[in-house]
């Protein structure tokens, strides 16, 4: 599997056992898209081998971005996950984060990314219609887009909880509702909300352990760093609960291997310190001048001035 990653956003890493600053939500831009399009990989990660996961792909020369395309590489490759059931060859995704809205003209916006992907194809009909397909995702009911749909003719037809396909249309589609969505294969899209439940959080860590593959790790990450930061409060809980610290300290061995390594360089560069300031401390007793003094134990004058006043202050 290929994945192609145009211009990923930066997120911030959240350190599960480390003390941290207090940081209200209102003061963390949480980037969504990047764990989302981590959370579709795991989801459909039993076909991995037989999709091309391209991200932010990019229809012209112009920034018009697919938040997320995905082509089957063999055109008979059945999905075993429920997103991925109305699948053809091309896959137009959008993904809307908690804090966004879902209107009719987001829905045909998706829509006519689809027709310009088709279009800009190299050669004519290289991309045939009716092999596309159109997915949108968002955590809440969109009653109103609902409403706009039917209103044009279009039907809604609820393929399973969680899953609508809009029928009508030139191109097969269906809108996601993540907060509807049921099963055990769905948890790392239901843990990207401001309002996860315990127990989706709980499934999540102990699944993602068996993710062996660096790629999949990377995407547990990627998605445990959003779902923390809009959760920090929940995960603070299930890291204290019996049998979660261990979990969660695997999944996050790397970032904990990191704060030890930290901490053994300031350790360290701490004891350094401190045998020059004993030594200058000494050298001092001994007559030497404080530009001597700085020359041997390889620090600022401003620094052996400091040790020397903070000696005389113990005195």
């Amino acid at each position: 599997m290929r994945v192609f990653d145009g211009g990923r956003e930066n997120t911030e890493r959240m350190q599960f056992l480390t003390k941290k600053e207090n940081v209200t939500l209102s003061d963390l831009e949480i980037q969504w898209h990047p764990a989302f399009y981590a959370a579709a990989r795991l989801e459909l990660s039993s076909n991995r081998t037989e999709l091309d996961f391209q991200c932010e792909y990019n229809l012209g020369k112009k920034p018009l971005q697919i938040d997320l395309l995905v082509i089957k590489k063999l055109g008979d490759a059945q999905i075993e996950n429920e997103i991925g059931h109305i699948f053809r060859q091309y896959n137009i995704v959008e993904y809307k984060s908690p804090d966004d809205g879902l209107t009719i003209d987001d829905f045909f916006k998706t829509v006519g990314y689809a027709c310009i992907y088709k279009g800009l194809a190299e050669s004519v009909d290289q991309i045939p219609i009716d092999q596309m397909t159109v997915s949108l995702f968002r955590e809440g009911y969109p009653r109103g887009l609902f409403r706009s749909l039917k209103k044009y003719g279009l039907r809604i037809r609820k393929k399973c909880r969680g899953i609508y396909y809009i029928e009508g249309l030139f191109v097969p589609a269906q809108v996601v509702v993540t907060r509807e969505l049921e099963g055990r294969g769905h948890r790392s899209l239901k843990v990207l909300s401001r309002n996860a439940l315990e127990e989706d959080v709980r499934g999540f860590i102990k699944e993602a352990q068996r993710f062996a593959g660096q790629g999949d790790r990377e995407n547990v990450d990627a998605v445990l760093q959003v779902s923390v930061s809009a959760n920090n409060e929940l995960y603070e809980k299930v890291r204290r609960s019996s049998g979660m610290c261990e979990a969660m300290r695997q999944l996050m061995w790397d970032e904990i291997e990191a704060e030890v390594k930290k901490g053994r360089q300031q350790g360290l560069q701490q004891g350094r310190l401190e045998q020059a300031r004993d030594t200058a401390c000494a050298l001092r007793d001994m007559g030497l001048t404080i530009d001597s003094i700085a020359k041997a134990v390889k620090v600022s004058i401003e620094t052996i001035e400091r040790w020397l006043a903070e000696q005389q202050v113990q005195i």
